[in-house]
């Protein structure tokens, strides 16, 4: 699936919970870009762009506030542009389910997916105490989160019930902001500089941190809402093997490539041939003057990969 296919998916899930005149998206100039050219419809005050990558807790504590001087009691749901959902009726069911719980019991809710296979790439959520919330998706407090599991942790988890964490999120913006203040200093510090001085400002000085360990690993107010739609996370390589047809040996392909006597492999490349012979179940992608290989069950740790080669220069 293509970048331009997910913007227009994730962007069409947005208009199908709120319209057009209520997305925003979130991202820096270099992925802004993409977007403005697939949607020129979108106005320019539908862009929040980051001036510098700071993490998802200041980019959504950001995206808070604003909503927050458009409307008092305004609901915020996140969604990421390289999710794969299916069907819309009932993720639409799901999210106004959760924007119900979040406006009524001020709460944070993250989305989750009952696994249906031993994943090491996801987050896992520990389901605690069930809330009643009429004939809607099953709803419970958090207990705990769990960072991505080796295998045998992985299988452990889903045999005793946990949840995948898809990180769509869905709150108040007053609450959230609240949340954050109680629970990442470090970040509230920076709105008086965010009120007097504006966004460029404030991400030159908050930190870098991430929302799951900053703000929801921390309070108390933290539920989840399980999904009623088939989800898939498409950020890493293997995913392509799960949502695209491959031949009759299971090889999904892009580009220039060929796979002789292998199966179960996934080939991009970018630029020049790539042929693989013999081997089975490796991601092997070529990208301007770079190939990389690797077993597809180690596709989840690619970006450690890649941050290593960067620091190696």
């Amino acid at each position: 699936m293509g970048s331009d296919s997910l913007i227009r998916d994730t962007v069409g899930r947005a208009r199908s919970l709120v319209g057009d005149g209520r997305i925003r998206i979130l991202a820096g100039e270099h992925l802004a870009g993409p977007f403005r050219s697939e949607l020129p419809e979108l106005p320019a005050e539908a862009y929040l762009v980051e001036p510098r990558a700071r993490g998802t807790c200041p980019v959504l504590a950001w995206a808070a506030w604003e909503l927050m001087r458009q409307d008092p009691d305004a609901v915020l749901v996140s969604l990421h542009a390289d999710h794969l959902i299916r069907p819309t009726e009932a993720f639409q069911e799901t999210v106004h389910a959760a924007a119900r719980i979040a406006a009524r019991d001020d709460l944070l809710l993250t989305v989750a997916v009952t696994p249906d296979r031993v994943e090491t790439g996801y987050g896992h959520i520990q389901p605690g105490e069930a809330l009643a919330h009429g004939d809607g998706p099953r709803t419970f407090r958090v207990a705990a989160f769990h960072e991505k599991p080796d295998a045998d942790t992985a299988r452990r988890y889903t045999d005793q019930g946990y949840l995948w964490n898809t990180g769509i999120f869905v709150w108040k913006a007053a609450v959230f902001l609240q949340e954050v203040e109680r629970h990442a200093p470090e970040v509230a510090t920076c709105f008086p500089i965010l009120e007097e001085e504006g966004p460029r400002a404030f991400f030159d000085a908050v930190p870098v941190c991430v929302v799951d360990t900053a703000v929801l690993e921390r309070s108390e107010r933290v539920a989840c809402v399980e999904a009623t739609f088939a989800w898939d996370d498409v950020g890493n390589w293997a995913s392509l093997a799960r949502t695209r047809d491959g031949d009759e040996a299971g090889n999904v392909t892009e580009g220039d490539v060929r796979v002789v006597d292998g199966s179960g492999n996934v080939v991009w490349s970018e630029g020049g041939r790539l042929v693989l012979w013999g081997v089975d179940d490796l991601v092997a992608v070529r990208t301007g003057d770079v190939t990389v290989v690797l077993p597809v069950d180690r596709a989840p740790d690619l970006k450690a990969l890649l941050a290593e080669l960067e620091d190696d220069g």
